[in-house]
């Protein structure tokens, strides 16, 4: 019986340990696979185990900078703050009277009282107070601080700023505010180029969340964005928007456009459309089109030139020679002069360029040069193609030539349509001896860690319709359009230089067929280079459908645009008058001398005397740098600018200059010029008489006719703190951040 309990006991322990043994084998080979896997139930460990003792951040990079060719910035990345109000009495500051609060802070946010009052009783830990306490700035931080309310709180945000306010808008384009997405321009364009990537530090903590002594740290540094440098000249963007917004306020057109261009390279120097916007309010763009790059339509006259050059290289073109003006028949249609048909008589062709016949160009195309050879000319000179600018959404030309008819009209620019920056690439073909360059915008693209250059726009030549002989006679032609009394460019002369161009009409379809009648409903262009003899500058100019009263013509406010915007180009590139001893002669023109070492009082006097209006700074006995070089001509009632030895000046009354004489000012001084607006000084900052010997910056807000600066530019200038602008630490923080 013993012997039995024995077996049994014996038996058991065997059982037992067997399954003891089954256990450590299976949970040994667990542990071993665990081991080698370091997985459990899909849970990687050493993610886990790294995600509990481990703590991220994140290291923002910032997106690219756009600057203009000078280096001065057009849009860039700064730190706006958004307003939390915490509601939670267990927190040390929070919100003790709602109604208070709402009452301090309605006014500062142009918020309704109420409705803050509502937010701030609401249930909550903290909220937000809506989109008017967004992305506000550092002044309007400052103003709110100054409330001193308890529990409210400012979180930092980084924000797209275009400082230039209405300034090449469509050419940038813009960002949403928080730069989450790239919506329109070269801001979507180059988005690749211009968007950061985030980096991150990686670091072990304990229990309590505190960082481990000598642990480890893992970094991936951010990619900030690269800088993008244009071939805008904000000198002459400047003018541009300027007497763009002028003719935009006077005429009311429904549109228009306008180029300026390195007639030798294809750079573009200035573009601008009316209607445009600024880019910190995008909330209210009414038009999004760059017409000057995607809006194809009948040119007019101005495409007149091309068909000139083309019979010129053809050999066909015999000026002297004369037809009967007036009408013209093409098959079963007519072509009238643009005088009603009534025509000038028996002329020479080249008092019909000068007059703009529409007989002479039917003629031409059709008995001299033909319409194959036409259309040949058409496509050499890049009408059918996109010039391939490197802005977005250029389109193409739509070019008439199923009947005979076409090859007329388009010969004198109407049936097909064709784009603004065509007609610009084209015109360089004239102006470069021949050679024609394709338009570009980007001039270089930098790393803005390493300044390495990662692109370079280059002058590029995309064909060569034309000899340069064929390109001088043509010049030589425009300019007596400009020149001659039967002319029709007449208004577009500029006192000291030569001006080569054509005057264009053009007519605008209707939807319902036909073409719209009426005073002013054309679209009226100029396209001009100068100096007439070797072009520079190139000037493009349309303006769609003014209000004119009747005694007005299509040509003043596209002449308003482009004698102001050549003269100041011509002015702003140092490019010499066109006959010196013409110019010299001229008792509006004066030259000036090198001023250094003399006199302030006695040298503002004399050119005074000569009718030039003189600011002097500073109250130094000797003048030692001044606005203009020795040898600059000037025109009666320019700015001349005199800075003195004097080693404590005041910052002068800027009340109404134009940007370009407060650039003038920032050349004299050194002192950088943070320009917003258009139009002439309403506000700056520092204020007149304020001391100037370590100012590194000032702030200057530009207006028509002393209307309301827009609520982005207030916003950034008023509260200033005029020490911010002396400090160098202060300023770069306030400004750059």
């Amino acid at each position: 019986m013993e012997e039995v309990k024995n077996k049994r006991v014996t038996s058991r322990a065997l059982i037992f340990m067997a399954i003891i043994t089954v256990v450590i084998v299976v949970l040994f080979s667990r542990f071993v696979y665990i081991q080698a896997a370091k997985e459990v139930q899909g849970t990687n460990l050493e993610e886990l185990l790294e995600t509990r003792w481990s703590q991220s951040r994140t290291i923002e990079g910032h997106r690219g900078s756009i600057h203009d060719r000078n280096g001065d910035v057009l849009a860039e990345e700064i730190t706006s703050y958004t307003i939390t109000a915490i509601l939670d009495d267990r927190f040390d500051s929070y919100v003790t009277d709602p109604k208070e609060a709402a009452e301090k802070l309605g006014p500062v946010l142009d918020i309704d009282v109420d409705t803050l009052e509502n937010q701030l009783s609401r249930d909550a830990v903290q909220v937000e107070l809506g989109a008017k306490a967004k992305n506000i700035s550092y002044e309007k931080r400052r103003e709110v601080e100054d409330l001193e309310i308890d529990g409210i709180l400012f979180r930092e945000d980084p924000r797209r700023y275009y400082p230039k306010q209405t300034f090449a808008s469509h050419i940038i384009g813009y960002t949403e505010r928080d730069m989450s997405v790239a919506r329109m321009g070269l801001e979507s364009s180059l988005d690749d180029y211009l968007k950061e990537t985030n980096g991150e530090i990686t670091y072990q903590k304990d229990g309590r969340n505190r960082r481990l002594v000598n642990a480890e740290e893992f970094i991936t540094e951010p990619e900030n964005g690269n800088d993008v440098f244009l071939t805008i000249d904000s000198r002459i963007q400047m003018a541009l928007e300027q007497t763009m917004s002028q003719v935009d306020e006077e005429y009311n057109p429904e549109r228009m456009m306008a180029i300026v261009a390195n007639a030798k390279t294809g750079e573009i120097l200035g573009m601008s459309n009316r209607p445009s916007f600024n880019p910190n309010q995008y909330e209210s763009i009414e038009n999004y089109t760059n017409f000057s790059v995607t809006s194809r339509f009948e040119p007019g006259s101005t495409m007149k030139v091309f068909t000139l050059a083309a019979a010129i290289e053809e050999g066909v073109y015999r000026g002297d020679d004369t037809f009967e003006s007036g009408s013209y028949e093409v098959i079963d249609r007519t072509v009238n002069d643009h005088n009603e048909g009534r025509g000038w008589g028996d002329i020479t062709y080249n008092e019909g360029v000068q007059r703009s016949s529409n007989v002479a160009f039917s003629k031409i195309a059709l008995e001299h040069l033909g319409p194959e050879r036409l259309y040949n000319y058409v496509s050499a000179f890049g009408f059918r193609d996109e010039t391939g600018i490197d802005l977005p959404n250029e389109s193409k030309g739509l070019i008439a030539e199923q009947y005979t008819i076409d090859a007329a009209t388009t010969a004198f620019g109407q049936g097909s349509a064709i784009t603004p920056i065509q007609q610009i690439q084209a015109a360089t073909a004239i102006a470069n001896g021949g050679k024609m360059m394709k338009p570009f915008v980007i001039d270089r693209i930098v790393d803005s860690d390493s300044g390495d250059v990662n692109y370079k726009g280059e002058p590029t030549v995309n064909g060569e319709p034309i000899s340069e002989d064929t390109a001088n006679e043509v010049l030589d032609i425009l300019e007596t359009v400009v020149s001659a009394d039967e002319g029709t460019g007449r208004p577009f002369a500029i006192e000291g230089f030569d001006v080569a161009g054509k005057t264009g009409t053009a007519q605008i379809p209707r939807d319902s067929g036909g073409y719209m009648t009426g005073h002013g409903n054309f679209i009226y262009s100029f396209l001009g280079m100068a100096p007439a003899d070797d072009p520079e500058v190139i000037v493009y100019v349309a303006v769609d459908r003014p209000d004119l009263e009747p005694h007005q013509v299509g040509s003043e406010p596209v002449a308003m645009i482009f004698r102001q915007v050549m003269e100041q180009s011509l002015q702003y590139l140092n490019i010499a008058p066109s006959d010196e001893d013409e110019v010299s002669s001229v008792q509006n023109v004066i030259e000036l001398e090198d001023y250094q070492g003399e006199s302030p009082e006695e040298v503002s006097d004399f050119l005074t005397e000569e009718g030039l209006k003189v600011t002097v700074i500073g109250e130094g006995d000797e003048i030692i740098r001044q606005s203009h070089s020795e040898g600059a001509e000037v025109i009666h009632g320019e700015k001349v600018i005199l800075l003195t030895d004097d080693e404590s000046p005041l910052v002068p009354d800027l009340s109404n200059w134009s940007a370009r004489n407060v650039y003038l000012l920032g050349e004299v001084t050194g002192i950088r010029m943070d320009v917003n607006g258009v139009g002439f000084v309403q506000k700056q900052r520092p204020s007149p008489g304020s001391d100037m010997s370590n100012l590194n910056r000032m702030i200057v807000e530009l207006s028509l006719e002393d209307e309301e600066i827009s609520e982005e530019g207030e916003e950034e200038e008023e509260e200033v703190d005029d020490s911010e602008l002396y400090e160098e630490e202060e300023e770069e923080e306030f400004f750059m951040d």
